[in-house]
């Protein structure tokens, strides 16, 4: 498997954030062209079709055998849901375990928003579209807090996820960071983000993709540990240090990684992790396993 340096830039705060640093596959910074930029098209938003491509079979026993090895070895517990809608083949190792969101939650909150006012009859305002783009680009907890207002509360984003199909997420009333998630249900949230056949129009799935794609370099750890050199990268990270839902440090990473011959969507969750560096290396080095063994 490929390992990474990770450099980490923490960000001093008492709420959830995310923290990163860019990398190649091979080691080497990453350059342009890899991150999708904000309001490009592309595949952002659209729905893509599965196309067969001549693979072996997989051998998923084997793949879970190999994950839960590595998992057993790593301080915390982690899970983890990857589908790839090209060649649709789809693995899961604890896709159902419970994990504390901490800022993965934002991409649900700013769904839920554009759901709430697509129903409405109208878009974000401006104040709120530059909210939008500090929470999601930035990892910014108040303007978290003020668009989870906008959205709902937990109630509001609640609705929402009926709608997208999130069986098992609980948005926490008023405190976002502390809502629950599973990684298949942050699997189908992305599915949302692309497919034509998601409550959520076309305009606004490519929004929040857009806002992903263009996330600062040092929040891009993460599902990137999975990308090829080449491929697009739209992400959303999340770190706490948890004290009433659990111990250690909660260390999640969603998003699409896409390419010639692939489009993942993939979501790693982990929690008490006694460092936030062990819990990186562990969602990286997960997410890096279980595409590898997609891409076979």
């Amino acid at each position: 498997m490929r390992r990474h340096l990770i450099v980490l830039a923490l960000v001093a705060g008492s709420g959830a954030g995310s923290a990163a640093y860019w990398l190649m596959a091979d080691g080497e910074p990453r350059g342009g062209g890899v991150v999708a930029r904000a309001g490009e098209s592309a595949t952002a938003g659209r729905d893509v079709s599965t196309v067969r491509l001549a693979l072996r079979p997989l051998d998923s026993g084997a793949l879970r055998r190999s994950v839960r090895a590595y998992v057993r070895k790593r301080p915390g517990r982690a899970g983890v849901m990857v589908t790839d809608l090209r060649t649709g083949r789809s693995f899961g190792e604890n896709g159902d375990g419970r994990f504390v969101t901490a800022s993965i939650m934002k991409v649900d909150i700013l769904a839920s928003l554009l759901l709430r006012r697509q129903r409405d009859g109208r878009g974000l305002t401006g104040a709120e579209r530059a909210l939008a783009g500090t929470m999601i680009r930035e990892s910014d907890n108040a303007a978290a807090s003020a668009l989870y207002a906008e959205a709902g509360y937990g109630p509001g984003v609640a609705e929402a996820n009926r709608a997208f199909g999130l069986k098992h997420t609980k948005p926490f009333p008023t405190s976002w960071g502390s809502s629950i998630t599973t990684p298949t249900d942050q699997v189908r949230l992305l599915t949302n983000l692309v497919s034509d056949e998601s409550p959520l129009m076309a305009r606004g799935r490519r929004y929040v993709l857009g806002l992903m794609g263009s996330v600062l370099d040092e929040q891009a750890w993460g599902v990137s540990a999975a990308a090829r050199p080449g491929e697009r990268v739209a992400l959303k990270n999340g770190w706490v240090p948890l004290r009433f839902q659990g111990h250690g440090w909660s260390i999640n990473s969603i998003g699409r990684v896409s390419g010639h011959d692939h489009d993942f969507l993939i979501a790693v969750c982990s929690s008490g992790n006694p460092t936030m560096e062990s819990g990186v290396s562990t969602v990286e080095h997960v997410a890096d396993m279980v595409v590898d063994g997609l891409r076979a």
